[in-house]
């Protein structure tokens, strides 16, 4: 029996959340400024995950984090507000059957990064999927 792995079950689960962000997105920015709804996004994630973070007993001393951390974090939370802004005003311009998938080509740009600057493998598989999600996009875009 082939047990699919806990890491795809919470990979399914970010696809799907991240669907309902791009209809509740689109929903929500109508009438208003996009980087306003980004702020307010952003204020409910932070006490979504304060919630789960204090639910769950997993504080750590900020001391304790090392700096190495600290440096790609902060750049991974730059890189994603920078990221939320741009596909917010993205969805108050353009239609959710657009902009979402056009915004997956984050995984084609992903799989590059993680060849090129972790040396990860680049099988034939993720290769053909990354070029069919590009495809895709490209589909979306000119058609």
């Amino acid at each position: 029996m082939n047990i699919i792995a806990s890491w795809v079950w919470f990979a399914l689960g970010s696809a799907f959340f991240a669907a309902l962000t791009a209809l509740f997105g689109k929903l929500g920015v109508t009438g208003l400024n996009s980087n306003m709804a980004t702020l307010i996004r952003t204020v409910v994630i932070l006490l979504v995950t304060v919630g789960i973070v204090s639910l769950r007993s997993e504080w750590q001393r900020p001391g304790g984090i090392s700096i190495r951390s600290w440096v790609f974090l902060i750049l991974s939370g730059i890189a994603t507000g920078l990221s939320w802004l741009c596909y917010y005003r993205a969805l108050q311009l353009g239609p959710v059957s657009k902009v979402a998938p056009i915004d997956k080509l984050s995984v084609a740009f992903a799989i590059v990064l993680a060849v090129l600057a972790l040396g990860e493998p680049l099988t034939w598989q993720v290769a053909l999927g990354g070029a069919l999600i590009v495809a895709g996009s490209i589909v979306i875009i000119l058609l």
